[in-house]
């Protein structure tokens, strides 16, 4: 079970298949992990990583703060995502790659193009978040830890979710920080002890800067229309994943390729034949 420190942090990561490297940011929201890219919704349908991995190397990871990698508490931006994706490649001796992500990872790879076009091969953006819907109710998952934080103090959350096993999205009172504190007594320790004034307003400027838009978050739109990378957009449709985010995208990444197909006709027969079609374009 691999694990490579990044910026100060564990970052848990498998590498699957062979051939050009595409680094994958998991879908899951707060809850990205590498198994969310098998046993999550829309992907659990396509199955990607059962074909993927014939033609390309896979890098797989878990977001920091989520699954079996570490975290810090800090103002968390999209940058962040983007140094321990970028830190990964580096600990795998890779230069370029494509940047794949799913659901809230799309906010990532758009951060990372936008910072590292040199090192970007393509994007795929796969169900992206986004909308006003997102925006509003990640605000109010935020608001209810506040609310238990402000209420109850930081060693009840220590205590709440070490009494279950559910996600930030699951139980909004246990926070961004929760796996953290599961997989590590001294991090849950050392959360316990911070001040509380001074951890409510780290969080509240963490997430009114990653959701700041009611559209797809992770890059400015001057940002992405100044990028010349190959990028292919495919359109999710729900409260989470707003066609409108997708359609963003598409109208700031000139030249993108958007997928223009209902979520009921993704398919295993379809999907992964589309990006990897996608990729092999973007690899000559």
């Amino acid at each position: 079970m691999p694990f490579t420190e990044i910026d100060g942090i564990n970052t848990h990561y498998e590498v699957r298949g062979d051939g050009p490297a595409v680094l994958m940011y998991s879908p899951g929201g707060f809850d990205a992990r590498i198994e969310q890219w098998t046993d999550l919704g829309v992907y659990k349908r396509i199955k990607l990583l059962d074909h993927l991995p014939a033609r390309y190397t896979c890098i797989l990871f878990d977001r920091r703060e989520n699954g079996q990698s570490g975290g810090r508490v800090e103002q968390i931006t999209w940058d962040h995502f983007v140094r321990q994706g970028a830190g990964l490649l580096d600990a795998l001796d890779i230069d370029k790659a494509h940047i794949m992500g799913g659901c809230m990872g799309c906010c990532p790879v758009a951060a990372f193009g936008a910072t590292h076009p040199e090192r970007t091969l393509s994007m795929v953006h796969y169900w992206p978040v986004g909308g006003a819907k997102y925006r509003i109710s990640s605000h109010q998952r935020f608001a209810a830890h506040i609310e238990f934080v402000e209420a109850n103090g930081l060693q009840a959350v220590v205590d709440l979710v070490n009494s279950h096993t559910k996600n930030f999205s699951g139980d909004p009172r246990g926070g961004p920080w929760g796996q953290p504190i599961r997989n590590s007594a001294a991090f849950a320790t050392a959360y316990a002890a911070l001040d509380p004034a001074g951890y409510v307003q780290t969080v509240t400027a963490m997430y009114l800067g990653l959701i700041d838009r009611d559209t797809a978050p992770g890059a400015d739109p001057e940002a992405l229309m100044a990028l010349d990378i190959p990028s292919l957009i495919v359109p999710g449709n729900d409260n989470f994943h707003a066609t409108s985010a997708a359609r963003y995208l598409q109208e700031c990444l000139d030249g993108s390729e958007y997928w223009d197909i209902p979520v009921d006709d993704q398919t295993e027969d379809n999907a992964p034949a589309k990006v990897l079609e996608f990729l092999d374009g973007a690899s000559r």
